[in-house]
């Protein structure tokens, strides 16, 4: 495994912070909190014509022919700039399994409009029990001539208010021995009759949501890969998307480091420069540990992935070590800064409330840990 980037891999990440420098400054990131919707059409088109959108979709399907770990080193510029909107949602919750899962006629319907930016999926899984696992999906589908009932809550559903299509795993059967069986994932419109969307407040001022589900009926075609197979769908997808998530985090903290050390060679306190004293410079090294260590966790993890292997081990191992890493090179960062770091006109304090969504996306530190023990018992 070489954990160097490659010439076009360089190339993807100037690119893509050049793009992003200029396209996502934080005053727009700033805006963009007050948004109903989260984020500017001008961006959303800008991604499209960059052909991001496709990174991993393999050049027969109209993508660029890119791999999972392609996808993580944008997505770690992303993470620097807070880039507002449901591109990461999107990729590793829609476009992926639709690629992996999706029948002939989901993939020939869903994905040119996916990649054209004109149709975003959301995965809709945890429930108001708040349990990762199998054992946290509740919600009933119940066969009715042919189609299904759907009926239930799912909740903290990632660009829920802009989502055209949602992936709802349900159980189709009861629990019998194993929670992993009887569940079946359904990819519906949005549009559905008995479905409602409910605006949720989180720390980070991203947009999550509340799904309501009230006699949902859905066909057979709706089903996702395989009837009664569906935790393996999800258990994928949460893959894709928490180690998604620590390429973002990892840019996020590359930004952190960079704004903390800039200011401490910069801040003068009893005539010196407060990056001198030596308390300063250990926590400043302990953060350029932590994010070295973040790195090289995550593409160790993204490579499995790309190999097409199953990665629950890396996954777990890599959420749950870069969930609490970026929240500790935040308080350090805090601490180096002082008080200006946590007022509102600081830009430290965006970053900060986003790690803590972050690290609770797809399960915090604890859930992965206690899934990493799993790992072992078999």
């Amino acid at each position: 495994m070489d954990l160097g980037l490659s010439q076009l891999q360089q190339m993807l990440k100037a690119s893509a912070r050049g793009v992003l420098e200029r396209e996502c400054p934080t005053t727009l990131v700033r805006e963009m909190e007050r948004d109903e919707r989260g984020y500017p059409d001008s961006l959303w088109s800008l991604i499209t014509e960059q052909g991001w959108l496709g990174l991993v979709v393999p050049e027969s399907e109209g993508g660029e022919g890119g791999d999972f770990v392609d996808l993580c080193v944008l997505l770690e510029e992303m993470g620097r700039y807070l880039l507002p909107g449901p591109f990461c949602s999107n990729v590793t919750e829609g476009i992926l399994p639709l690629l992996e899962f999706g029948s002939e006629s989901q993939r020939q319907s869903l994905l040119p409009l996916a990649l054209r930016g004109e149709c975003i999926v959301a995965l809709a899984q945890l429930e108001p029990s708040a349990m990762h696992d199998a054992d946290g999906i509740q919600m009933t589908a119940t066969p009715a001539g042919g189609d299904y009932i759907l009926s239930g809550t799912k909740l903290f559903v990632r660009s829920a208010n802009v989502a055209n299509y949602f992936i709802v795993p349900a159980r189709t059967s009861a629990i019998a021995g194993r929670p992993e069986s009887g569940i079946t994932c359904f990819l519906l419109p949005a549009s559905a009759d008995g479905l409602t969307i409910h605006s949720l407040d989180t720390m980070g001022d991203d947009r999550q949501g509340e799904v309501s589900f009230d006699g949902v009926r859905v066909s057979q075609g709706a089903i996702l890969g395989s009837p009664e197979q569906g935790w393996e769908v999800v258990k994928r997808v949460g893959q894709y998307a928490s180690v998604a998530e620590c390429a973002w985090m990892a840019g996020g903290a590359e930004a952190v480091l960079d704004m903390t050390v800039q200011f401490v060679t910069q801040r003068v306190q009893f005539d010196k420069p407060v990056g001198s004293f030596q308390a300063v410079q250990h926590h400043c090294a302990n953060m350029a540990i932590d994010l070295d260590a973040s790195r090289n966790i995550t593409y160790r993890a993204a490579w499995q992935l790309a190999k097409g292997d199953d990665a629950e081990y890396e996954t777990a191992l890599a959420k749950g070590f870069v969930s609490s890493a970026y929240q500790r090179i935040c308080e350090l960062a805090h601490q180096c800064h002082g008080a200006i770091g946590f007022s509102m006109e600081h830009d430290l304090q965006l970053y900060t409330r986003r790690a803590k969504v972050s690290e609770l996306a797809f399960g915090n530190s604890d859930v992965q840990r206690e899934a990493l023990a799993r790992t072992f018992e078999r």
